[in-house]
């Protein structure tokens, strides 16, 4: 199997709703599980089980797959962050809506106001910033409103996050544009920018900034105020790539540190940024 069949097989794309006995179940809405008979103990375990629709999509032989996380699942969190163990799916059939009143999560799936997302491909050089970044920010002790997640090169799981409704993203990344190496600077992608593309045109293994954003905005989402706090790569690994980053830009992830710590606290004191 060649890389392209590999690439058709992984691709799903995300659907608005799915449609379950007539009724129009999204993300975010609560359901029991029912498991189809003849499955393993795990499919034991959860049968009956109240959860929470994490994703909808569509396989490229038109399948329709619901991905849930566990209502009760001490670890749902993680599960919303796509981590293993902590998220399932279900085929439509497999799943039961509960009644209208009882459908929608008493409050977002995520209670974040901020989502710091880290973006980048560690084996390519400068690259790998957005990465280190959060990475370090993950130990400066930011409120509980503030989520970080290390994305690395995982585009559609970027965009999925981003139907969640934070008020803020802000997106970590190498980001060219002509400035010396090594600088940092904070930006607001051009939002007409975004919208040029047609929304069919999505790309799911790209991890450019905008093209991101624009799968999230095809997805018909919320997509609020997004933020970039960007760096100038000196180098991006060249031909066969290269694991680390250059001394400039590794100098510049202190001063990303403190940049995205002071835009929090405007963003959470409501201050202008």
């Amino acid at each position: 199997m060649n890389q392209w069949e590999w690439n058709l097989l992984e691709d799903k794309a995300p659907l608005e709703h799915v449609e379950i006995g007539g009724i129009a179940v999204r993300v975010g809405d609560r359901v029991r599980l029912n498991p189809r008979g003849g499955g393993d103990i795990l499919d034991i375990a959860l049968r009956g089980q109240i959860a929470i629709i994490e994703s909808l999509e569509q396989d490229y032989e038109g399948q329709q797959h619901v991905s849930v996380v566990i209502e009760n699942d001490p670890g749902r969190d993680l599960g919303m962050m796509r981590q293993p163990g902590h998220r399932f799916f279900f085929s439509p059939a497999e799943i039961e809506p509960l009644p209208e009143a009882d459908r929608r999560t008493s409050s977002p799936v995520s209670a974040s106001n901020i989502l710091i997302a880290g973006i980048g491909n560690i084996f390519l050089g400068d690259d790998g910033f957005g990465v280190e970044v959060v990475r370090r920010l993950s130990d400066c002790g930011l409120p509980d409103s503030v989520r970080i997640v290390d994305f690395g090169i995982r585009g559609l799981d970027l965009a999925y996050a981003l139907q969640d409704g934070y008020e803020t993203t802000i997106l970590i990344d190498a980001f060219p544009h002509g400035q010396a190496p090594g600088t940092v600077s904070i930006v607001e992608p051009d939002r007409d920018e975004i919208a040029a593309s047609p929304e069919g045109c999505v790309e799911p293994h790209s991890m450019h900034p905008v093209n991101v954003l624009r799968m999230a905005r095809a997805m018909h989402g919320p997509l609020k105020r997004v933020l970039l706090v960007g760096c100038e790569p000196e180098s991006l690994g060249g031909d066969e790539g290269h694991m680390g980053l250059s001394d400039t830009v590794e100098a510049a992830v202190g001063e990303a540190v403190r940049a995205t710590e002071t835009l929090v606290r405007k963003i959470l004191n409501g201050e202008p940024v």
